[in-house]
């Protein structure tokens, strides 16, 4: 695998874009990352209002939200019948559609775009559908470098917990059932989200992720991503930072 954590900011990691000229994106793109069900939504929902409390104009996207392609992808994963590469595919579109549109504008406005996933969740569940890393990281190649990547980490079974607790079942694409991973849902999602997590371990030193343990209280991460991110944008600690982080629970979705 190639190495790309030394790429600067809002460059291309492979293949430019045409049309678009780098020099003009004066926003920051942060990237929220990690398995299925660790809380990164969570989290996304509480940093928004809390950059735009300090000003930031601030784009939240996410996976399968584009008009291109979000409606079809969610309407073939009803019928669980969506081929590996097929489903790679249609998430690449997606992504590629919103960048082109929503990212890409918004950079160059100078919003602050904070993405729930981005093309390392598309990999990820790509590799660990037994597709081509090589063919996935050119394909892939065309996203523009983040200023962080925040990987939010846990364990199977702090995913099973928050899983079982929050929504009272297990999801069909989530445990991998399309490849038969298990015998049972529990038992396919155990296997799929540990080849996921191991996936995106990989990828922590070429990509340059920041690692954030995830198997903490919801206010801990956010606690630490506010920091993290006040780092990135150069927002200085001040007491207004401080108190937010005290009481970070009342942006809870």
């Amino acid at each position: 695998m190639r190495d790309y954590k030394n790429r600067p900011p809002l460059s291309y990691y492979r293949t430019a874009l045409p049309g678009v000229d780098c020099s003009e994106l004066q926003g920051k793109l942060i990237v929220i990352e990690g398995p299925d069900a660790v809380g990164r939504s969570t989290q996304v929902r509480r940093l928004k209002p809390w950059l735009e409390e300090f000003g930031h104009a601030v784009l939240d996207t996410g996976m399968a939200r584009s008009a291109l392609a979000g409606r079809g992808i969610k309407e073939a994963k009803q019928g669980n019948t969506l081929g590996p590469i097929t489903m790679t595919l249609y998430y690449a579109t997606d992504f590629a559609d919103r960048l082109e549109n929503e990212i890409i504008p918004a950079l160059r406005a100078g919003f602050v775009v904070l993405t729930d996933r981005y093309i390392f969740s598309i990999m990820a569940r790509a590799i660990a559908r037994g597709q081509n890393r090589t063919w996935l990281e050119r394909t892939a190649g065309f996203a523009l470098v983040p200023h962080a990547v925040f990987y939010m980490r846990a364990e199977v079974k702090d995913l099973i917990s928050r899983v079982v607790v929050g929504r009272g079942a297990f999801d069909y694409w989530e445990s991998g059932l399309d490849l038969h991973f298990g015998k049972d849902m529990f038992e396919s999602f155990v296997r799929y989200q540990s080849s996921l997590i191991q996936v995106f371990d990989d990828l922590v030193e070429p990509y340059g992720f920041q690692v954030i343990d995830a198997s903490r209280s919801v206010d801990q991460v956010f606690a630490d991503l506010q920091t993290s991110i006040s780092k990135v944008l150069e927002m200085p600690v001040t007491k207004k930072t401080a108190r937010t982080k005290a009481t970070g629970g009342e942006h809870a979705g």
